[in-house]
Formats: C-alpha cells, structure tokens, sequence
C-alpha cells in the first residue's frame, strides 16, 4: 500500500445536505472561522477548552439553510481525552466536513485530515492562517496537496475573511475519498509524503517578535515576562474596574435607581417583612446598598454594581491575550507548579481572575478538562484568593500598622493557597490531564473577535450569575428576618475568642462577609484590634465562607455534593489557620 493518500473510489456529495461539522486541531482559528461562516456570536479562545462544548450556527447554502456544529478541537478521532472523544462521536451526526488546518504548521494537523478521509464522510480543507505562511518563510502549492487529498483545498484567513468566500462556493465539490484504514505509522509515513512533495521552507531572519516568543516561553527570561504581564494586567484590570464603579455604574444606582427604591420603601411603609425582603434595612432613613440585604437594592447592586464592572475588564484583558497568543506560553511556564497541585497551567487563568472578582474566576474554571481540576481551582479561589475590594480593605487598614503586616497577610494566603493544593492533589481522587496544546505564534489581536468574546461573557455572567445571585438574597433575606444568622453568631462567638483571639463583636464581622468581603474587613477597624489580631482576622475574613455572589456561583459550578465538600474544606482550612496564626503571633 502507497503511503500516499490517494483515494481509491469517490463518491460526489451527496444530497439533502442538512449539517456540516467543523473540525480541527485546538487553536487553528476554528471558533473565529465558524462565526464568519454563520455570523453567529460565539467565543473564539486560543486555548483549549473553550469549545469542550459544542457550538450550533446556520449558514445558507445556495437556497438551502443548512446547520453547521463547531466541533472540539482534537488531534486525533482516536480519542485520548474527553474533547477527542466527544469530537469524534459527532462525527457520525454530519453530512460534510470542513475541515480547519493550520497552514503554519501543516504536518500536524495533515493527521487529523486523513483519519477523516478514512472515515467516508464529503471533507473540503481550509487551509486557515495562510498569511502567517509568508512570514515563516513556509510555501506550499495548494494545487499539489488538493490533488494529493483529493478534495478542494481553500487557502483562508478567518480574522479578515480572505477565501471564506470561495470555500463555502466550492462545497459543493466538497468529496467523500474511500481511503483504507490505516495504521497510526502509515498515517504519519503518508503526512510525511505529502509535506515533501506540497511544502518548502526557507531561511529567514527571525524577527524581534519571534525573539519575544522565544523568550517568554523559556523559563529563565519567560518568569520575569510573565510577572511584568500578570502584574501589569492586574493594575490594569483593577483601573478599568474600579474607573467603571466610581464614574458609571455608582452613579446610576445612587442618582437614578435609588430614589425609585426609595418610592418603593415608602410604599411599603418603611418596615416590615416584605419591606426587609424587597429594600432591605435602612441606616439613617436611608438605603446602604452594601448592607441592607434586600433584592432590589444589595441584590441588584452587587451584581451589577460591583462584580460587572471587574468582569467587563477583566474578560477584555484576558481577551487581549488570548488572540494576541500569550496564554499558551504563560500555561506552559507554570504547568509544573500547577500540576503538583493537581491542576493545569492553564488553572493560573481563573486564579488570576480571581484577584479582581472571585464570581467570574469560579465561573472560568471551566476551561479545566476535567472535574476533579474544576474543583480544586475553585476550592483555592474561595478561600486563598482576595478579590479586589478586600485588597484595597486590606492594604488600608493593616497597611496602617505597618507594610510587614500586609505582608503576613498575603504571605499566608500564598502558602495556604499553596500546601492546600498539594493536599488536595492527593486527597481528591483522579487524575488531572497532561497539558497538551499548540503554541500559536503572537498576533495582532482581531478586534471584532474580541469584542464578540467580550459581550458573549459579559452577557453569560447576566444570564446565569445574577437570577441565582437575586434568589439567594431573597431566601438569606427571610432567614436574616427569622433570626438564623443570630443564632449562627452566638454559636460561633466561643469560636471565634477562643481559636482566634479576636473580641466576640468580630462575630458580626464573620456573619457580614457572608454578603460582603471588605465591608467585613472594615468592621473590624472600630474594634480596636491590634496589628496582630488584624493579620488573624483578615486572613480568618478571606479564608471564611465567600461572600453571597461567589458562594452561589460555587454552588452552581460545584453541584450539591462538591458543594459541601468545599465548605467542608473551608471551615477546616479556616480553623486550622487561624488558630496556628493566633498561637504564632
């Protein structure tokens, strides 16, 4: 048998064309494609993971509306992951296949085309990022590797559009080659044919851009990239955010949504259950969004007064360096760290996230593979990462006793977030997967993907974050009227003296970081703490239950039973720290 992929029988395209799939290697611009071809509003990521679920568009097809099903990302219809063998499952439920290929790196993903050449199934080829070939110094005859498939071969930019065109003009010649199955070496021996008769690579000087490349994936420079990049990103993140809250979303709620809750309050005549429900209390005849608990007024604000704001530009950077092709480098770089914790590199994403709001950070473990993954990370964000505003609580209220004080602070919650996950490694059952991912060269991020993956997030977070978020302060709201969370202070009172050494009154501090982190933090100011107990305190303040938004997220995101475990974990790690900190200092 020649290991030349020549078809020996070919059927046409066959008719009644209703769905046509999608496939491809992870990060070969596939998602991007996709909207192009649909004009559907989907999120196109460079990092694997994002399509784990599948995603459905429609495209006309001369005078026909046909389907078209954005399929996960794999290497291989041989299945060694949960992508891979849900992408090849699908397989059976289309009629054509586009299949996406990276033009840069064309023997990878030529694997791929022929499995699906050996499947019996119409396959036209895109021949995607075709201007990046010029740039590596890459030519390939197209002519030559579509004779050789023995389907029509498009060259495509899916960021600008070029040859989008004149792929879906040519599916209908779209062909179904009868290749005979192969073994996983001839398949390789065959891609090895057809890159030496269709691609020729030549020199040429490497710019500063493909130095950088080098650099921010090699450790000893990739570290110092990468802590400039995160840190960077960070103060960025925390100027858009906090840019957002002072001079829009603030505003809005004092000067246009809280005279119209006020109206309301008076309505209900200013007390009472309902009122306690529906506005929450009052503190001086008037309405604290942070702390009167009702559904109009924190159940609204804190969605979207507070956590919006940090997601709005949290989801643009991280955007940013998705499509400018630096995740992939900055997963590699910690991928050994975050393994023995048993995650991924790419767990650094949600946890980076989690250092402006902790909802959208439990919400972006999504991209982790497996379960066992998506519970770690989000246990670790829940109790060893600060969200922005307890930062900003932090850094001003120990920060007044003194900078090595903060310091105690976040050095604690580093070595907590730390020896938890390697506890957790080996505590929770399962494995997590090998980090396996293409390093796409940088790019000039498309501005129109970007800005689509942005309002596609933004948008999820209101859909599914804020109904949750609103039903939960109305049920806190009724048990906060029916004396629960009184009770729940007194039986922690003995705990909270004895364990930390903090004064009882720090019970109420406890019960409002239930709603609210830095409001918690700040009601610890007029306890005349010393700087000691505030480090205790603090750290017992961020470690403890998260606040109302994230713990329903964690909630949603978890199930019942991860759920549990979480809290279980919480209140474990909580105790055991602080009363190790109370016994240090």
């Amino acid at each position: 048998m020649s290991s030349s992929p020549q078809s020996e029988e070919i059927d046409s395209l066959p008719t009644g064309l209703k769905t046509i799939l999608l496939m491809g290697n992870p990060n070969v611009g596939k998602s991007v494609f996709f909207s192009r071809i649909t004009g559907t509003r989907v999120i196109a990521s460079n990092y694997p993971g994002t399509t784990v679920g599948f995603t459905k568009g429609h495209m006309k097809l001369g005078e026909e509306e046909v389907e078209v099903i954005d399929v996960p990302g794999t290497y291989t219809l041989e299945p060694t992951s949960k992508a891979e063998e849900v992408a090849s499952q699908m397989l059976h439920n289309g009629d054509l296949v586009i299949n996406v290929l990276d033009a840069t790196n064309l023997e990878r993903n030529l694997y791929l085309t022929l499995e699906l050449l050996e499947r019996r199934i119409p396959v036209i080829v895109a021949l995607n990022i075709w201007d990046d070939t010029k740039h590596r110094g890459i030519s390939i005859d197209v002519a030559k590797l579509e004779e050789r498939l023995g389907v029509p071969v498009i060259p495509t930019v899916a960021v600008t559009g070029q040859g989008i065109k004149e792929l879906v003009n040519r599916i209908p010649e779209a062909i179904s080659p009868r290749l005979p199955e192969r073994t996983h070496d001839e398949r390789w021996a065959a891609v090895g044919d057809v890159i030496e008769h269709v691609q020729t690579i030549t020199h040429h000087h490497h710019t500063w851009l493909e130095r950088l490349q080098d650099a921010s994936i090699k450790p000893l420079t990739g570290l110092p990239i990468a802590a400039v990049v995160l840190v960077t990103s960070f103060f960025v993140i925390r100027f858009i955010g906090e840019g957002l809250i002072t001079y829009v979303t603030d505003p809005i709620f004092e000067n246009l949504w809280e005279p119209l809750v006020m109206k309301v309050s008076v309505a209900l005549g200013s007390s009472g259950f309902w009122h306690d429900i529906l506005i929450g209390r009052l503190f001086d005849g008037e309405i604290d969004f942070f702390q009167s608990l009702g559904v109009l007024t924190t159940g609204l604000y804190i969605p979207i007064g507070v956590v919006l704001p940090y997601i709005f530009a949290f989801y643009l950077i991280l955007g940013l360096l998705e499509d400018v092709g630096y995740l992939p480098r900055l997963a590699v770089l910690l991928d050994n760290l975050m393994h023995r914790m048993g995650m991924h590199g790419y767990a650094i994403i949600p946890t980076m996230l989690g250092l402006g709001c902790c909802v959208p950070a439990i919400m972006a473990t999504r991209i982790l593979e497996s379960k066992r993954e998506r519970f770690i990370a989000a246990t670790l964000i829940s109790i060893a990462i600060p969200c922005a505003a307890s930062q900003a609580m932090i850094i001003g209220l120990v920060g007044a006793e003194g900078v090595q004080y903060v310091a105690m602070v976040y050095g604690t919650l580093f070595v907590v977030w730390l020896v938890l996950g390697l506890i957790l490694n080996r505590m929770i059952k399962g494995f997590s997967p090998e980090l396996l991912i293409e390093i796409p060269p940088y790019r000039r991020p498309p501005w129109r993907a970007v800005l689509t993956k942005l309002w596609m997030r933004v948008y999820g977070f209101l859909k599914e974050a804020l109904p949750i978020i609103m039903i939960a302060i109305f049920a806190i709201g009724i048990l906060y009227n029916l004396g629960v969370f009184d009770a729940i202070a007194n039986f922690a009172a003995p705990v909270v003296s004895g364990v930390f050494g903090l004064p009882e009154d720090a019970v109420v501090a406890m019960v409002v970081g239930f709603f609210r982190k830095d409001v918690a933090i700040g009601l610890l100011a007029p306890l005349s703490l010393s700087a000691t107990q505030l480090v205790v305190g603090t750290v017992v303040l961020t470690m403890f239950f998260p606040c109302i938004a994230a713990f329903v997220v964690l909630a949603r995101e978890l199930g019942t039973k991860g759920l549990f475990m979480a809290i279980g974990i919480m209140l474990i790690a909580t105790l055991v720290v602080g009363g190790l900190l109370n016994a240090i200092l």
